[in-house]
């Protein structure tokens, strides 16, 4: 029996289950980052630019279900129970909230959002950030850098050394100096 890469079951169900139980085996929490449209079941308040992150541990969540086709359970955000019901396709990571290993997967296709019956996406630039608490952390961001040649272009340009940058807040880093 030959079966093609279009009919082979996802493994993304698989490994989202076995980075939770990892994390739990572990003593960290487990987040999923998820892709917010009309097809997922979560409070809109706590959803920003499209999406939601979602604490998924055991302490934070009720009758928690990682199936092949939902992740299904009950959660409270600020302070009102909730059934949370995301489609696997829409799990775009998991990851420790203690250190951030885990996994990203690739967002759901227009295809995949048409299948699942979602007329409507979520509006840009509207900001739906949570009033206060939850079980919900904000997605990790990547900061931006100045480009190599815009430094030394500055550098160039005149004679004083160009100034560190400032302190970018989080977790402190360890330089070696020699």
């Amino acid at each position: 029996m030959n079966i093609s890469e279009q009919d082979s079951p996802s493994t993304r169900p698989y490994l989202i289950r076995a980075l939770h139980e990892w994390c739990s085996d572990n003593g960290y929490s487990p987040y999923l980052a998820v892709q917010v449209d009309a097809s997922v079941q979560v409070p809109m308040d706590f959803v920003k630019n499209g999406e939601i992150v979602l604490n998924v541990s055991v302490d934070a969540t009720s009758n928690l279900r990682l199936g092949n086709d939902f992740v299904e359970f009950k959660a409270r955000f600020g302070g009102v129970s909730r059934d949370i019901v995301v489609p696997i396709s829409h799990v775009v990571a998991i990851y420790a909230r203690e250190n951030g290993q885990g996994m990203a997967f690739p967002a759901p296709s227009p295809r995949v959002i048409a299948a699942l019956g979602a007329e409507t996406e979520m509006p840009e630039g509207e900001d739906l950030s949570p009033p206060g608490g939850g079980s919900v952390r904000p997605p990790l961001r990547a900061v931006p850098t100045e480009p190599a040649g815009e430094a030394n272009a500055a550098h160039e340009a005149s004679d004083t050394p160009p100034e560190p940058p400032p302190p970018r807040g989080g977790r402190p880093v360890l330089k070696r100096v020699k």
